[in-house]
């Protein structure tokens, strides 16, 4: 590894974080959806706020598409609302709008402690996902430990955030739980991904692990280390 810390470089972490989003990091996707849904909610009842939040994420894809845009993001959101918005309708309740987004919470903190437990950490299947290193250098003794001590931030996060949305589920509070939404989706996870880049690479650096290529490479210790990424 470099004598630099990369922990201290402002440029790099926007570089990273870039990479992770392509360039795009599309808050519009996650947030007006569920914002439009609860403001016409509010004004003029459920079945107009079913019909405009999936109105706003078929404006929102039609807009990339026709910018010839990412996008992932957009259909992803596009999805999420129209699927959030028939539970809805089909509940009666503005609150269960909310609902699946709740449960599918919950279920990925169980994933990913169940990906930690089994020694194949959640957030070490993101980072190959999204760089395509060797899945096997995930699991060396000297790397993992440091994907599964992120994944624990993760679960932690997800934990949170559900847990939140349901209390204010149960409270009945629509614009509160609109609102949470709203800012426990692209912000905190954007947070998330600030804190699990900076610790994670300081987490790889205390192990002392190979880094990719000299994972590659076969390299015998002591090893540099990875000097890039997380």
């Amino acid at each position: 590894m470099t004598s630099a810390d990369p922990n201290a470089d402002p440029r790099g972490l926007r570089s990273e974080l870039g990479r992770l989003f392509a360039g795009e990091i599309a808050l519009a996707d996650g947030i007006v959806p569920p914002l439009v849904f609860v403001t016409a909610n509010a004004l003029w009842g459920l079945m107009a706020g079913a019909i405009l939040g999936v109105g706003s994420g078929v404006a929102i894809t039609l807009w990339r598409l026709g910018r010839r845009r990412q996008l992932r993001f957009a259909v992803a959101g596009l999805a999420g609302s129209l699927f959030a918005a028939l539970f809805a309708l089909r509940a009666g309740t503005a609150n269960a709008y909310f609902l699946p987004g709740i449960i599918t919470g919950l279920a990925t903190t169980a994933v990913v402690v169940i990906s930690i437990v089994t020694k194949r950490p959640f957030v070490a299947w993101t980072s190959w996902f999204a760089r395509g290193w060797p899945l096997d250098w995930y699991w060396h003794p000297r790397v993992r430990p440091a994907y599964s001590r992120a994944s624990w931030l993760w679960a932690g996060f997800f934990l949170f955030r559900s847990l939140t949305q349901w209390w204010l589920y149960v409270e009945g509070d629509t614009v509160a739980l609109g609102l949470a939404r709203v800012v426990m989706g692209w912000p905190m996870l954007l947070g998330l991904l600030v804190v699990t880049y900076l610790l994670g690479r300081r987490w790889l650096r205390s192990l002392g692990g190979p880094s990719v290529a000299e994972f590659e490479a076969g390299a015998e210790p002591p090893w540099e280390g990875q000097s890039t990424g997380f």
